[in-house]
């Protein structure tokens, strides 16, 4: 099964960069929240984003080669296997000018309860728009 991929794009810029020349690692993980983030609200039904959020419980990331300022960076991520319990895996990468991968990912989430205010395990119809 194929899973649906999410992506959006985005551009090194000097804020963006470190004292080596290059994206600084915490911009990538900035990029990875906010990649996962864009990908929950393009699918998700307005009442799940309403009744629960998503916290990020690990992050595995591989820094493969570097952006530099002005690089446009194509993020793409999908989902992993289905969910155990409260959590899932993301998996993202980004994808340099040249074609090539510059940072792969996979990131472990847990969804909470807003009401509750605790993880619960993750609903059938909330997880089936990612895996379809």
């Amino acid at each position: 099964m194929t899973k649906p991929v999410f992506e959006l794009e985005f551009l090194a810029a000097p804020e963006h960069i470190d004292e080596l020349g290059h994206v600084n690692n915490a911009v990538w993980v900035r990029w990875i929240q906010e990649i996962a983030v864009s990908h929950w609200y393009s699918v998700a039904d307005p009442q799940h984003d309403a009744a629960y959020f998503w916290v990020v419980v690990r992050h595995e990331i591989d820094y493969l080669r570097a952006a530099v300022e002005g690089d446009r960076v194509l993020g793409r991520t999908w989902v992993g296997e289905a969910p155990k319990g409260a959590r899932f895996d993301r998996l993202v990468e980004f994808i340099g000018p040249d074609g090539k991968t510059c940072v792969r990912a996979r990131t472990s989430w847990a969804i909470i309860d807003r009401a509750a205010g605790r993880p619960i395990r993750v609903p059938p119809d909330v997880i089936a728009p990612f895996l379809d």
